[in-house]
């Protein structure tokens, strides 16, 4: 996803042995224990039958997946470009740019658009959470975070809040007013709070709840109002760099993506994952649903963006080029799910024919890495971020 790695050691007594040495969590039964390496080694075997190690558990795992892979095979009967071949083609497509916003300091790493359709926010390197007015370009707000690399950020349903977070580990919460003189920091709630770096933040279908993925391998739901943790989703061995609520009005699921090359479907009731998907060759930079919710889109450091079809439970598309070489870092679908625009750290962004597995259109412009992109609620637009320190809006 980035060019930095995060390395977080913490030190301290060990809840098992009571030696302080460095530590790593370790959840029982949804309960954060703090373990040093030998005691966490322990008590992995504990409840082993006699003659069973790791190792023969980890065999019949891949045994099992094994077998899971030959029943998904046989239900793959046709391709989604060969189910799509009478569909017409896509005519002329023209997107250009309409807006360039400037004012961060440094790299955007995110952005996300308020219902109202006009007002965008965005985090940066540099430390500041901007909200503009994508019709004027003007800034309407700007909060100076306690650290750099604001990597994500989030607007509330309502639109009268936005979350961020970062390098420092949490989700902040800030009530916009309409008084620009206002001191945002003064009402900043801290809200969650991961074991490493915040990597994605989204608020549920309300503004009472919101979700978070972290470096420290797990995605969590939150109350905003208590700060207390509703749900933990663990399961991916890797930080966790992206998530997408499912558009659907209940919104009991989620997709998420991480550096283990896996996309895990989640149900936010339980806890558990339901749905698993490992075909990518390297880090999972970003997911998001089809607008029915039947599907997601990821994309990847491998070069590749990819869909999966949740109710035939497999990857139906990959969509990528030989002349492709670099990662797509966001990808997200126009309103009617005909589309999928990605960003890619070559500085383009590839527009992709989602049903017959073609590329429709190039756009230039940034001059650096395109590190996010997001369509507009209306569908009329999309708005990409960028290494180059701008934020682009297309139509």
């Amino acid at each position: 996803m980035c060019d930095q790695t995060f390395l977080v050691n913490v030190f301290g007594s060990c809840d098992k042995c009571f030696k302080q040495r460095a530590l790593r969590s370790v959840f029982k039964k949804s309960q954060q224990f703090s373990y040093c390496s030998t005691c966490a080694e322990i008590m992995a075997t504990d409840g082993l039958h006699e003659n069973e190690t790791l190792a023969s558990l980890k065999s019949e795992a891949e045994s099992l997946k094994g077998k899971l892979e030959e029943e998904r095979a046989k239900l793959h009967d046709v391709e989604l470009h060969q189910v799509a071949e009478r569909v017409e083609a896509l005519g002329q497509f023209v997107m250009k740019t309409r807006r360039t916003l400037k004012g961060h300091g440094n790299k955007v790493l995110c952005m996300d658009w308020c219902k109202d359709k006009r007002r965008i926010v965005s985090s940066s390197q540099d430390g500041k959470v901007i909200v503009w007015d994508s019709f004027t370009t003007n800034k309407e707000h700007a909060v100076t975070m306690p650290c750099t690399w604001v990597m994500a950020c989030a607007y509330a349903p309502s639109g009268c809040a936005i979350a961020c977070g970062g390098l420092d580990n949490k989700c902040s919460v800030y009530p916009l007013t309409f008084d620009k003189n206002e001191n945002m920091a003064a009402k900043k709630k801290s809200v969650a709070m991961h074991t490493n770096y915040l990597s994605a933040c989204s608020f549920t279908n309300s503004d009472m709840q919101i979700l978070t993925a972290s470096g420290d391998g797990t995605c969590a739901l939150w109350d905003v109002e208590s700060g207390q943790l509703l749900q933990s989703f663990h399961g991916h061995g890797a930080d966790v760099l992206c998530l997408d609520l499912a558009p659907s009005e209940t919104g009991n699921t989620f997709v998420s993506g991480g550096c283990d090359k896996k996309a895990m479907v989640w149900d936010m009731r339980s806890g558990q994952c339901v749905q698993a998907f490992e075909t990518h060759e390297s880090d999972i930079n970003s997911v998001r649903y089809y607008p029915s919710g039947d599907a997601f889109a990821s994309g990847s450091d491998d070069a590749t963006c990819r869909l999966y079809d949740l109710r035939a439970d497999r990857e139906v598309a990959i969509y990528s080029k030989e002349s492709i070489i670099f990662g797509a870092s966001s990808v997200d679908f126009s309103l009617s799910g005909r589309l999928l625009f990605a960003g890619y750290n070559d500085y383009t962004i590839n527009v992709w024919d989602v049903l017959k597995g073609s590329r429709v259109s190039i756009l230039f412009g940034h001059e650096n890495r395109v590190s996010t992109l997001r369509v507009s609620p209306d569908g009329t637009a999309f708005c990409s971020g960028s290494w180059d320190h701008t934020l682009r809006v297309w139509a």
